[in-house]
Parts: C-alpha cells; sequence; structure tokens
C-alpha cells in the first residue's frame, strides 16, 4: 500500500513539475494540417509553456506513437482528419486501455459534437480560432488526469488492503476453529478420562464402605465429579461440536432445542437441506452463525420468538434468524452488537458469503447468511492447498 500511495504522489509531482514549466511536457498532436501545428507550437511558447510536441498525421503512426504511453503526457488531435476522425483516436485508446489526457484541438465542430465528445470521455475541447486557451485547458485537464490516477491508486491500495485483511481474518478464524477442536479433544481425552476414571473409583468405594459420615463424602465426591463431568462436555460442545459430525441439520436441531430449553424462548426451526454434506467451513460458519444470533437475542433483542429458516435452494445456502424483538435503529447496531455483528460478517466472507440484517425500532430484527456453495467449495479447495 505504501508503494502505491507513493507511487500516486510522484506523479502528482511530476504533473505539477510539468505544469509550472520546470520539465518540458510531452505531447503528442494528431493533425494533418502542418501550418496548424506550427500555430499550436507558436501558443505554447507564447504561454512559456516548454513542451516537446511529437507530430502524427495517420491513424497508424498514432497508433505506433502510443506504442509506448508513457513516453507522453497528454495528446491533442484535431477532429477532421482524413480518413477517420479525432473521435477514431480516442476510442481506440479506449480499447487499449491507455489513460492520457486528450484534447480536441479542431475548427468549429458545433456544440452537439463537443457534447458528445464530453460524454465519451474526452478531456476538453480547444477551438483553433481561440489557441490562447489550450495552455490552461491543457494544464486543467493534467491536474485532473492526476487526480483521477491517484484516486485510482488509493482505490486499488484500499481494495487490496481490505483483501489481506479479510485474508488474514480468514487465516485467523481457521485457525481458532482449528485450536478449538484441539483443546475439545484434549478435554474429551485427557480430562473427561480422568473424571471417568474417579468416578468409577468413588462408585467402587461407595459400594464397600459402610460408615455413613464415609459415604455421605463419597457421594459428595461423586456429585462434584458428575459437575464436572457435565461442564467438560458443555465446553467440548461450545468449543467443537461434536454434533455437525451428523450433519449441519442434526446440529441446528440440537442448538435451537437446547437454547429453547435453557432460555424459555419459544425456539422453531423450518426447512431442510438437500445436500447431505456441506464443507466443513461452511458448516461451522453457518452454526456460529446461528449460535451467535440466538446469544444476541437472548442479550439485546427482549424477544419471546426466535425462527430460524434454513435452504439450500439454487447453490446458495440460506439462513435466516428472525426474531419479534424490539429491534434497533442503525445507530443503535453500531453501538452494542456491532462487534458482534462485525464478526458475523468477517465469518460469513471467510466461506465467500455474506449477511444482511433487516431490522427496525419495534419491527424485530432478522439476520441473512448466504453462502454460494460454489464460491464455498472454491474457498475449501484453496484451503486444502
Amino acid at each position: 500500500m505504501r508503494a502505491a500511495v507513493w507511487q500516486a504522489w510522484r506523479e502528482c509531482i511530476d504533473v505539477t513539475v510539468n505544469v509550472l514549466g520546470l520539465a518540458p511536457l510531452r505531447l503528442l498532436h494528431l493533425e494533418d494540417n502542418p501550418v496548424d501545428h506550427g500555430l499550436l507550437r507558436r501558443a505554447l511558447r507564447r504561454a512559456e509553456l516548454e513542451a516537446e510536441v511529437t507530430l502524427v498525421e495517420t491513424l497508424a503512426a498514432f497508433q505506433q506513437a502510443l506504442a509506448d504511453p508513457a513516453a507522453f503526457d497528454a495528446v491533442l488531435a484535431d477532429y477532421h482528419l482524413a480518413g477517420f476522425s479525432g473521435l477514431d483516436a480516442w476510442a481506440w485508446m479506449r480499447q487499449q486501455g491507455i489513460e492520457l489526457p486528450f484534447i480536441l484541438v479542431s475548427g468549429a465542430i458545433g456544440e452537439a459534437t463537443v457534447a458528445d465528445a464530453m460524454v465519451r470521455g474526452v478531456s476538453d475541447y480547444v477551438d483553433k480560432q481561440h489557441l490562447g486557451r489550450l495552455p490552461h485547458v491543457l494544464q486543467r485537464a493534467l491536474e485532473l488526469h492526476a487526480t483521477r490516477r491517484r484516486e485510482a491508486e488509493a482505490a486499488r491500495a484500499l481494495t487490496e488492503s481490505r483483501q489481506r485483511l479479510l485474508e488474514l481474518t480468514e487465516h485467523l478464524q481457521t485457525s481458532i476453529d482449528r485450536e478449538r477442536a484441539d483443546i475439545a479433544r484434549e478435554i474429551h481425552d485427557d480430562i473427561g478420562g480422568a473424571l471417568a476414571a474417579v468416578k468409577l473409583d468413588l462408585a467402587w468405594l461407595q459400594r464397600r464402605l459402610s460408615d455413613a459420615e464415609e459415604l455421605a463424602h463419597v457421594a459428595s465426591a461423586l456429585a462434584m465429579v458428575e459437575q464436572a463431568l457435565g461442564a467438560s462436555q458443555r465446553i467440548m460442545r461450545n468449543l467443537r461440536p461434536a454434533v455437525l459430525d451428523q450433519g449441519l441439520m442434526a446440529a441446528l436441531q440440537w442448538l435451537t432445542r437446547t437454547f429453547a430449553e435453557r432460555t424459555g424462548l419459544e425456539v422453531t426451526l423450518h426447512g431442510a437441506l438437500r445436500s447431505a454434506a456441506l464443507p466443513a467451513r461452511v458448516e461451522m460458519a453457518a452454526y456460529r452463525t446461528v449460535q451467535e444470533a440466538l446469544t444476541n437475542v437472548l442479550k439485546h433483542a427482549q424477544a419471546s420468538r426466535v425462527r430460524v429458516e434454513v435452504s439450500d435452494l439454487e447453490e446458495h445456502l440460506t439462513i435466516e434468524i428472525a426474531d419479534d424483538g424490539r429491534g434497533a435503529a442503525p445507530e443503535e447496531l453500531r453501538k452494542e452488537r456491532s462487534f458482534g455483528l462485525l464478526g458475523l460478517r468477517e465469518r460469513a466472507q471467510s466461506v465467500g458469503g455474506w449477511l444482511d440484517i433487516v431490522t427496525a425500532p419495534g419491527q424485530g430484527m432478522t439476520l441473512i447468511l448466504s453462502v454460494p456453495l460454489s464460491e464455498a467449495a472454491r474457498h475449501a479447495a484453496v484451503e486444502e492447498e
């Protein structure tokens, strides 16, 4: 990004130097009348604008001269030429992707023709009877061109920066999911196994002890072990839901049912998936989106009902989470839910999808996750590479 910004500033400095006369302008003049070419050069000299003007008379010579567009700062072209027009030359430049200020310097061609040229993107027009305007018009065209180049470079740099940020977010999210899976596996294998062994030993003691006080201590220890086992299983499900191994629909059924039981809210799940198996990253993104959306409903929405709709028609996975809560104004979204929603958007983008939010005060909120499955498959293939 620094290189792009520096290049943009260099271009700005170069244009300023040229306009101020500290370095000669390099102009390509498409003109088939040598007299008019001489008058143009004289107008530039009178304005004390130092310029190297290259004359070409035919379209073929014009195209050959622009084989290296960097050799020129701007193009000046007559409108009426032998067998073609200045606009034909401009159309060829556009087709070749050559971006240089292009000024028509011609006799009277009519307001309609001038307007048509401007609509096509020509920089400006100067009547040959008023060549004294040419230096000013040329300076303005060069400055405008430099500004547009800087804006384009800045836009490209911003796009590249956003893409790198998205790739970083995707990498971090993938790393987080893998780390969660590893931690869940360690909890299951190590802590879960150790607690299960302790529970068996305590049960063995309970069957063999007869003292009431000792039995009370064993019963208390068994209760704590049961509680620890339950907590470890809950942590494992939050880190990496094992129920996802049975498919996204089964995982969402379990998630909505347990959420409703825990919170007392009315949560319904509708729809079906035609695809038996989706890319693992898509399933995780969809599951986490619904999980985070339900958490937001509980924290902020003041809702009593939540409806979850699932579909994969037309090669798009679509999940809608709608509540009947208080909704939110745009400024509220920016304040209290911004980071959670931003995280959901980033997660959706990491699998090639997007997240839409529909809400208004007093009208509930609907989150819509959309993932093109072809794009998700491409992301998965890139990740595997």
